[in-house]
């Protein structure tokens, strides 16, 4: 006579006792943080790195400006401010100026700058948004004289606003509109100064 087949009765699965409950308890901790896991990480601050950059600019006296530079941020110097974050960086460059010269003159100059400069960034310094301001001090190899203004000196004082945004899986890029004034502030004159409009891309490392 044959055996009856034996009876399997299938369950839903189920884990019991005290490793069961662990069990559940890591699968639902891993369900709950699925949301948080997928968010992508708060980017940093906006100076958190030094960059190299390259500048092109324009101002009156069909002046052109041709610049490469680099920034080193103030690691130590983050602050908040209206809900933003403040940080610092020094700005330092090599500057090439061709214009129209007076006759018997050099149509072209080249300037040394370094200026101290405050970053302001919405969210706490995770928006991709900025705006800036710094006044710093430039030295030329000689003095910039075109039809229209003259310089009297080498030295002047160079101050400028801008807004610029940092773009890239990492912030790693950074385009910048700034409006750029450079003149002696008065120690010598004549001094018209001159006022230029700039384009600048730098790259953060």
């Amino acid at each position: 006579m044959p055996l009856p087949a034996p009876h399997i009765v299938r369950r839903p699965f189920a884990v019991t006792g005290t490793g069961g409950a662990v069990a559940s308890a890591l699968a639902l901790a891993l369900l709950a943080s699925q949301p948080a896991l997928a968010q992508p990480a708060p980017q940093a601050g906006q100076a958190d790195g030094p960059a190299l950059y390259l500048q092109a600019g324009r101002a009156r006296g069909d002046t052109d400006a041709l610049t490469l530079g680099a920034t080193l941020p103030w690691k130590s110097f983050r602050h908040e401010l209206w809900g933003s974050e403040l940080s610092g960086h020094w700005d330092l460059y090599v500057s090439r100026w061709s214009f129209d010269a007076l006759p018997g003159g050099s149509g072209h100059s080249t300037l040394l700058g370094v200026t101290p400069v405050l970053r302001l960034t919405p969210e706490q310094g995770r928006s991709a948004f900025f705006v800036e301001a710094g006044i710093g001090a430039t030295i030329a190899d000689k003095r910039y004289r075109t039809p229209e203004r003259e310089f009297s000196t080498r030295f002047n004082f160079a101050s400028h606003l801008g807004a610029g945004l940092r773009l890239g899986a990492r912030r790693q890029h950074e385009v910048m509109l700034r409006v750029q004034h450079v003149s002696n502030a008065g120690i010598k004159h004549p001094n018209p100064g001159n006022n230029f409009v700039q384009l600048r891309y730098a790259l953060h490392f």
